[in-house]
């Protein structure tokens, strides 16, 4: 009696296994190949590093209304106002959550009123300057659309041209920093 035939996985494929590669799950596995490469060798995080160097002046929740504000104000003029913008430090990258679109509802007399907040995580304060961009047109474009369909995505690429490639390069960004921890400066 024979054993079947095993195949033999590439080295770096085990070296990181996919469990650990959570913002990245649901892309195919031909692309996700190259990345377990580089994260095997530690290389992510300073190619990433490479290719986005411009780094953002936005490190206060004053600065990011200002950023907001400028954004909101040149592509969705007619959105409704934001009540709020800040860096939040709660927010759990655990639970998928990169920035919020919230809308608070209130009763006064027998109005309802409501305000939308938009929150972004901490992170961002260090993160490249096109991240923060991606993170906040993805919360602007829900002032418009609250669910990630077609229209959602075409808004988002109207504000951001390169919105496809960035949200898949923010995911990276943050694989490595999971699995390689900040980058030497």
């Amino acid at each position: 009696m024979t054993e079947p035939s095993r195949a033999v996985p590439p080295p770096f494929a085990a070296a990181v296994p996919a469990l650990k590669l959570r913002y990245l799950q649901g892309y195919p596995a031909e692309l996700l190949a190259p990345v377990q490469g580089l994260l095997a060798d530690k290389k992510l995080h300073a190619l990433l590093l490479r290719r986005y160097p411009e780094r953002h002046t936005v490190r206060s929740d004053k600065a990011l209304v200002d950023y907001v504000g400028e954004l909101k104000a040149q592509f969705m003029k007619s959105a409704p106002p934001l009540a709020k913008v800040a860096f939040d430090s709660r927010l759990q990258i655990v639970h998928q959550a990169l920035g919020t679109h919230t809308t608070v509802s209130r009763v006064q007399g027998s109005q309802l009123k409501a305000k939308r907040e938009l929150r972004v995580a901490s992170l961002f304060k260090d993160a490249p300057a096109r991240f923060l961009r991606m993170i906040v047109v993805h919360e602007l474009a829900h002032l418009r659309e609250r669910e990630h369909g077609k229209a959602f995505y075409a808004l988002c690429q109207h504000m951001e041209a390169d919105y496809h490639q960035l949200e898949f390069d923010t995911r990276l960004w943050l694989t490595a920093l999971d699995l390689e921890g900040p980058a030497a400066p």
